[in-house]
């Protein structure tokens, strides 16, 4: 069984593959299709917009709030093609995080030079 550290090196290591391969400047979409092929790769199970219900007291509302990827049911991935990252794309994976009862998340923006400037590693 693969570990949330093994899984978050993956996530990583496919996100700069992607990147050396597609360069910035493309829709989110074409970066989310590629992870999911890159992540598959080695034989991780990849979900796609994965719904993630709000809890409300006893009541699980559908408010529309979907993980781009979740690795391994251990690691979120919320990715994004814009131009500077800002708190609220922070925020929001942190809440996805509490959501879920996950513990890591990573945001990636593919919309950068170099993707090492693109990641952050978020811990719930």
């Amino acid at each position: 069984m693969i570990d949330r550290e093994q899984v978050g090196r993956h996530v990583l290591d496919c996100a700069m593959r992607v990147h050396s391969g597609l360069g910035p400047g493309l829709l989110e979409g074409a970066y989310e299709a590629c992870m999911v092929y890159e992540l598959g790769k080695p034989g991780l199970a990849v979900q796609r917009q994965v719904l993630l219900p709000v809890r409300y007291e006893n009541v699980l509302v559908d408010a529309g709030y979907r993980l781009d990827l979740l690795v391994e049911q251990k690691v979120v991935v919320e990715l994004k093609a814009v131009e500077q990252l800002n708190d609220v794309h922070f925020a929001q994976v942190l809440s996805y995080l509490r959501l879920g009862n996950f513990d890591l998340g990573y945001l990636l923006n593919f919309n950068v030079r170099r993707m090492k400037g693109g990641i952050r590693r978020i811990v719930n």
